[in-house]
């Protein structure tokens, strides 16, 4: 008796070797929309609109970073604070990280007495280096 090939027992259970990436494409997209809105959200800082000057580029401010808002706030990192605590805490908060530079980022449409104050305050607190935060200038032609 001659065997028969083909459909025999075992060969017809309707297994497929493709692989079905539809779901997984949906999870990625998903995933990807989520990112894309939440991205500008999770740059922190102050809210400070730095003037423009011709400047040498810091990778990351390593040390303690003050900022000035429009309003004429003080802010050290993130966190709020008053004048007359600022003075008498910054250098301790200096040591206590034991930073060497200190970076100052001021919105161009503050007093510039105010940054002048601000600055001298730093300065007192005994660090190698206060640094002044800037945007880059945009080449001529480029609005």
């Amino acid at each position: 008796m001659p065997r028969r090939r083909g459909r025999g027992r075992g060969h017809d259970l309707g297994y497929s070797a493709e692989i079905n990436v539809t779901s997984l494409v949906d999870v990625v997209l998903t995933l990807l929309v989520i990112f894309i809105i939440t991205a500008p959200m999770m740059q922190g800082g102050v809210e400070v609109s730095i003037p423009r000057a011709q400047t040498q580029s810091v990778a990351s401010p390593e040390g303690v970073v003050v900022s000035i808002d429009r309003t004429g706030a003080i802010f050290v990192g993130q966190a709020r604070v008053r004048w007359e605590e600022f003075t008498t805490q910054f250098p301790l908060l200096v040591k206590e990280r034991g930073a060497d530079n200190v970076y100052l980022r001021a919105d161009e449409a503050v007093p510039y007495g105010r940054v002048v104050q601000v600055l001298g305050a730093m300065k007192s607190a005994n660090v190698a280096t206060v640094g002044l935060i800037a945007e880059p200038e945009r080449p001529a032609g480029r609005r």
